[in-house]
């Protein structure tokens, strides 16, 4: 709530006709004193009630592409026995607001307003709540008051069509290649862990279980299903910001075309993040939400590869994606099957003869997230 500048004046003109009767004993002053004043109190109570409207929201998509569209659907009801005079409102999106002109309703009506919501940075958007503006009739006091809930949307990287890394060796490669989908039920036994609920029973690990006094299951793999494994480098030292959002879109569509194609997936971050789902689309947006939410927030002097992990290889395919002249340290013993170097100017910006990437180099030099994706594309089509 704050007073316009006629309600200054009037608070002004308040005290001074209060003054001037105090001083010079005029109970007419005195009065006008207390009329003014009580006309900006009363204008300061009316700006502070809510109307008496409900408000729903939704917003569709919750989670969608940056720069994809999203609409938020407004519904405003009156469930007074009266009718509804009408308000002027503004709805919340992100960092904008949305002007909303809220048309008089007759008792137990409703009316529906729709926008877009903004898409352009990626991230956690906050929709509401609508901040309904109130002004009194002598335009003494203005103020906003809030009402009805609010929604949040993700807002994915942009995703760029990619081949998924290659798959491995066939498991009866005397039969010829396994056909899509992939041969499944392998025995191959990859890890022992703990059980989580939904785990089989059949694969529990009882000497384990009774070694650690909790109970452990097999984890079997298919040689078959190549792993995917994505370091991202979120140190800031390593990319400038714009470079690192282009470094986010290429890791969202390494895991999408992994989990697309059935194959495992892993994102891992220096900061020690470190997320592995199976190979569906369902669990893979669990791996899209935490690119969504994905900042640059290691330490410079963090390694890459995160120490806990060790100096042990992750299995399956390891993609590392940094910038153009970030040291690789501990993520170079990993022998990355990839390095995919970020903000590197194009040839014909630097001059000199273009550079081509091969299969047989592990580096893909790249401008942007785009010219990444076509590299990609080039070097496993050309494997």
């Amino acid at each position: 709530m704050r007073l316009t500048r006629r309600g200054v004046a009037v608070l002004a003109g308040a005290a001074c006709c209060y003054a001037i009767g105090e001083l010079a004993g005029y109970a007419l002053f005195r009065v006008l004193a207390g009329v003014a004043a009580g006309s900006v109190l009363a204008a300061v109570a009316s700006t502070m009630l809510r109307p008496s409207a409900e408000i729903s929201r939704t917003v569709h998509p919750d989670r969608v592409e940056r720069g994809k569209p999203a609409l938020a659907t407004l519904v405003v009801r009156n469930p007074t026995a009266r009718r509804h005079g009408g308000f002027a409102a503004g709805d919340r999106a992100g960092g904008e607001v949305h002007r909303i002109q809220v048309r008089p309703l007759p008792p137990g009506a409703e009316a529906t307003y729709h926008y877009e919501v903004p898409t352009a940075v990626r991230g956690r958007i906050q929709v509401g709540p609508l901040g309904v503006n109130r002004l009194d009739p002598f335009d003494l006091a203005r103020g906003t008051v809030t009402m009805g809930d609010t929604v949040s949307v993700l807002v994915y990287p942009r995703r760029h069509a990619v081949r998924p890394v290659r798959v491995g060796h066939p498991r009866h490669h005397y039969d010829g290649p396994i056909t899509d989908p992939p041969l499944r039920g392998s025995t191959d036994l990859r890890a022992v862990r703990e059980y989580v609920l939904g785990d089989e029973v059949r694969h529990l690990h009882w000497k384990a279980t009774a070694k650690t006094g909790q109970l452990m299951v097999r984890e079997y793999a298919d040689p078959a299903r190549t792993r995917c494994t994505v370091l991202l480098d979120t140190r800031p030292a390593s990319m400038r910001p714009a470079v690192f959002e282009e470094a986010v879109e290429v890791a969202a569509s390494l895991v999408y075309a992994a989990a697309s194609a059935g194959q495992p997936c892993r994102l891992i971050t220096p900061t020690g993040s470190d997320t592995a789902m199976d190979g569906d689309l369902r669990v893979a947006r669990v791996l899209l939400d935490e690119l969504c939410l994905v900042g640059q927030d290691a330490p410079d002097e963090a390694p890459l590869a995160p120490a806990r992990l060790g100096t042990a290889r992750p299995g399956g395919a390891v993609v590392v994606i940094t910038g153009a002249d970030a040291d690789l340290g501990s993520a170079g013993r990993w022998r990355p099957d990839t390095v995919i170097r970020l903000g590197v100017a194009p040839p014909a910006a630097r001059g000199g003869t273009p550079m081509i990437s091969t299969v047989t180099s592990p580096v893909i030099t790249a401008a942007d997230a785009a010219d990444a994706a076509a590299k990609w594309n080039a070097s496993r089509g050309s494997a």
